[in-house]
């Protein structure tokens, strides 16, 4: 079985409970080899990553099969340009080391959340665009809202942008589904004192946004 080698570029978004980390986790229960390294600059876009220098040495440097890239939460609804401007230079070097550009779409913020059609929107956009494998992570957040209001509570840590550890569960339950087409019912790593129908919940939202099947 083929192992994903895989290079997170983001912000505590992606940092924070160390969403890697629980991917790679639920891989190994379903018997996935999953390799990371996670390259995150508190509060940054895409464009300081790019300007960095890291991110892209570490994509030319070769070795990754996916590269997931994790735009500033606000700016895909502030710029849709800058922000698809940003993936698409990442997306060049992307392919051009052989790899796959993968974009992991985030959440509205708690007082925001009538922006999440716009967040989402530009995420699927520049998905299009590029032929990028879109992780609907988003999608998965607000359609738990809109079904169940008081699952704010549990996704969202107290300053009602980062994720908690059940919302980084989430995200990590997307990717699963996305990136292997696996259901992620009785995914191992659900935050200790999240109740086995919140778990489910969870993890029912994530297999539900991704289509109920993988993602080539």
């Amino acid at each position: 079985m083929p192992t994903l080698n895989i290079l997170f570029i983001g912000n505590s978004f992606t940092a924070r409970n160390d969403v890697p980390g629980m991917i790679a986790a639920m891989a190994s229960a379903r018997g996935h080899q999953l390799t990371h390294r996670l390259l995150s600059i508190g509060g940054a876009s895409l464009r300081t990553h790019w300007n960095k220098g890291e991110a892209l040495r570490a994509i030319q440097s070769g070795g990754f099969s996916h590269v997931v890239l994790q735009e500033q939460s606000t700016l895909p609804i502030k710029s849709r340009a800058r922000f698809h401007e940003n993936v698409l230079l990442f997306d060049e070097a992307i392919r051009a080391a052989g790899a796959k550009t993968v974009l992991y779409q985030t959440w509205a913020r708690r007082t925001a959340a009538d922006k999440q059609e716009s967040l989402t929107g530009a995420y699927e956009d520049i998905a299009r665009q590029t032929g990028a494998i879109l992780v609907p992570v988003g999608r998965a957040w607000h359609a738990l809202l809109h079904s169940d209001p008081g699952a704010a509570a549990i996704l969202y840590d107290k300053d009602g942008s980062h994720p908690s550890a059940a919302g980084s569960y989430l995200a990590a339950c997307v990717f699963l589904a996305v990136l292997f087409g696996e259901n992620p019912a009785g995914a191992p790593g659900a935050p200790a004192g999240l109740s086995p129908a919140a778990a489910e919940a969870l993890q029912r939202a994530a297999w539900q946004a991704a289509g109920e099947r993988g993602i080539p």
